[in-house]
């Protein structure tokens, strides 16, 4: 995939997990899910974010949480990924984390014709996604190879 604004630049795996890291603590911030968050942003929106995630990593990631809130108008919502069984979960996986659980997802599912963009669409939007963010199960930390083959058997 290429740079929308340097058509010479290749869009990175590293630019793709910043997404996949943004989409995280975004939807964690506004108590929404990723695909929300996904969607909201729209395809033409997540190119340019992918084409400057190699700049925008480098900045606090607070205001980028704070320039896509206000950018792209996302709103509160109710649903809130820590509410966990205690006795089940001591620690939920960190935005980082779950940014690399999708960006693998998507890297591993990708079709040859694909690009991050419309992987990224298509992953976030697959009925996995609820099985993955449920922190009361164990799918999130599964090895890469197992959560993709689940996501291609349509389920674990």
């Amino acid at each position: 995939m290429k740079n929308i604004y340097f058509p010479s630049e290749d869009i990175t795996e590293n630019d793709l997990y910043f997404i996949c890291y943004m989409i995280e603590r975004v939807a964690r911030r506004l108590h929404q899910r990723n695909s929300y968050v996904v969607n909201s942003l729209t395809k033409k929106n997540l190119l340019h974010e992918i084409s400057v995630a190699n700049v925008e990593h480098a900045e606090n990631p607070l205001d980028v949480e704070d320039r896509w809130v206000e950018d792209y108008g996302l709103e509160q919502g109710k649903f809130d990924i820590s509410d966990v069984d205690k006795r089940l979960v001591e620690r939920i996986p960190t935005p980082l984390q779950m940014g690399k659980v999708y960006a693998r997802l998507i890297k591993m599912t990708l079709a040859p014709d694909e690009d991050y963009v419309s992987g990224i669409i298509r992953v976030y939007n697959d009925s996995i996604c609820d099985t993955i963010d449920n922190y009361n199960a164990s799918a999130y930390y599964e090895p890469s190879y197992v959560i993709a083959r689940a996501y291609r058997a349509g389920g674990f």
